[in-house]
């Protein structure tokens, strides 16, 4: 089995000697040979463990790393829980959108800013409508004041190749639903 490149050494990995032994309870041991740290440690039926790879001898601690890296992951788990991602939703409209259909893509727009989310709003040109990117402009400005109660333009950029897109942000995040 292969070592993932960002976990530590143990046991039999540790090639470096002689190194600096922390003992289990946290007291330091001193500097010995690598072979005396892995023997103390499988007296106690615990691992040795590289903490510290770039010192000058290296590290190594005395652990159950068994424990130890279950805990990390347990911390990964709980933090990642906790943390909070934003969705973006993209509606796309057309220079020459019909009334109809530019009322129900915004619709759709304002559903997702009320659920939080983030919404993409983008204009997309076709052969000759390249010409006329104010009408992009005039649908990008028509999405805006129809959408000012519930958001804020985050980001309105140019015209970027065949598309021109506008970044909608929700005002207020959603109610927690029971």
């Amino acid at each position: 089995m292969r070592p993932n490149a960002n976990e530590p050494r143990i046991n039999h990995r540790i090639r470096k000697s002689p190194v600096r032994l922390i003992d289990a309870d946290g007291t330091q041991v001193g500097i010995v040979p690598v072979e005396d740290a892995r023997k103390r440690a499988k007296e106690q039926g615990l691992d040795l463990v590289e903490v510290g790879a770039s010192a000058e001898p290296p590290v190594v601690k005395i652990m159950d790393w068994g424990k130890a890296k279950f805990d990390r992951e347990k911390k990964a788990r709980e933090a990642k829980k906790k943390s909070v991602t934003i969705e973006i939703k993209e509606v796309k409209f057309r220079p020459t959108i019909d009334d109809h259909d530019f009322d129900i893509k915004l619709n759709r727009a304002i559903k997702f800013l009320e659920k939080g989310k983030k919404v993409k709003v983008t204009v997309f040109f076709r052969y000759r409508q390249l010409r006329r990117p104010e009408l992009g402009v005039q649908i990008l400005d028509k999405v805006t004041q129809s959408t000012t109660e519930v958001a804020s333009v985050e980001s309105r950029s140019r015209l970027e190749g065949r598309q021109m897109t506008m970044i909608l942000a929700p005002l207020n995040q959603p109610v927690a639903q029971a």
